[in-house]
């Protein structure tokens, strides 16, 4: 297989392996130069993982700030180090007049803008070396509160001390965080007993291949099915149709004007926007410049 094989798969990510792992296996198999994800799953974690390869890593940046949608299922009465079920107990408590009433009113109250604590096992970086790195040595390093948002949280099944539910929110959001808070808002505590990531950055199940099914597509020599070009690997991003003189421009780093090239009326969320040539390939991810004559790269392809 070419190590030229640009765009992305997206992986249906199993339980028990980290993310890291994952992307090894990929580059493995692709025999690519260069492979990234665009999103952490934990290893309890499973579902839709986006995975970069080659020259698409670059467009790595804008998957990062891509909304997300999860089922998981969490668990009352019982608080861990971790806030997942792959954590040490650390306290019990009884759950009763725990009602679904209660349960219900309590996830409403997290819907909209909220502040996360980021857990102290987890892959942010202190000093360079990520948090679980440092927790497991002893050495407990708590970030400052951070603002997230919650589109939907809806409670699927309650068989307590177990509670399903669904939840669309922005990246960043620690869902095992969120089931210690929902646990610590009705005074019993929780944690996360399971998490599958269902869509993120526009991307489903439906899209994606799990490890076996990428395994027998390489026996069979059709891995190139499951790549996504990158130009249709982000559908979340506008944009626009360049002629060919504008596209010159771009491959040789000419500065573009407002006169050169529409801006489409809507932008990705810091104001980008990709570039296509007539056959369909993208050539760029342009922002407008602050003196909003001219635009400024994001990376050329």
């Amino acid at each position: 297989m070419s190590s030229e094989l640009n765009g992305i798969v997206v992986v249906d990510k199993p339980g028990g392996i980290s993310s890291a792992g994952v992307v090894a296996r990929i580059k493995k198999s692709f025999r690519a130069k260069k492979v990234g994800h665009t999103g952490t799953l934990d290893p309890l974690a499973t579902g839709v993982l986006i995975c970069c390869l080659n020259r698409a890593t670059r467009l790595s940046r804008f998957f990062l700030k891509g909304d997300k949608e999860y089922e998981a299922e969490l668990i009352f009465g019982i608080s861990t180090d971790t806030q997942d079920a792959t954590g040490t107990v650390i306290e019990q408590r009884q759950i009763k007049g725990i009602s679904q009433e209660k349960i219900r009113e309590a996830a409403d109250r997290f819907v909209g803008p909220i502040t996360q604590v980021p857990p102290i096992f987890s892959a942010l970086k202190h000093q360079g070396t990520p948090l679980y790195k440092l927790a497991r040595k002893g050495v407990i390093v708590k970030k400052p509160a951070r603002p997230v948002h919650i589109y939907g949280l809806k409670i699927l099944e309650v068989n307590l001390p177990s509670v399903r539910f669904f939840v669309s929110c922005s990246s960043g959001t620690y869902i095992r965080t969120l089931c210690a808070d929902l646990g610590r808002e009705l005074g019993c505590g929780a944690h996360l007993k399971k998490l599958r990531r269902v869509s993120g950055c526009g991307f489903t199940l439906d899209d994606a291949f799990n490890l076996e099914e990428l395994t027998q597509l390489k026996n069979q020599d059709r891995l190139i099915e499951t790549v996504i070009p990158m130009n249709e690997a982000m559908p979340f991003m506008p944009g626009v149709v360049a002629d060919k003189t504008v596209v010159d421009k771009i491959k040789n780093g000419v500065k573009l004007l407002r006169s050169d090239i529409r801006m489409p009326s809507r932008q990705g969320e810091e104001g980008e926007f990709k570039v296509i040539d007539h056959s369909g390939c993208i050539v760029a991810v342009l922002v407008q410049s602050t003196t909003k004559d001219t635009y400024n790269y994001c990376c050329v392809f």
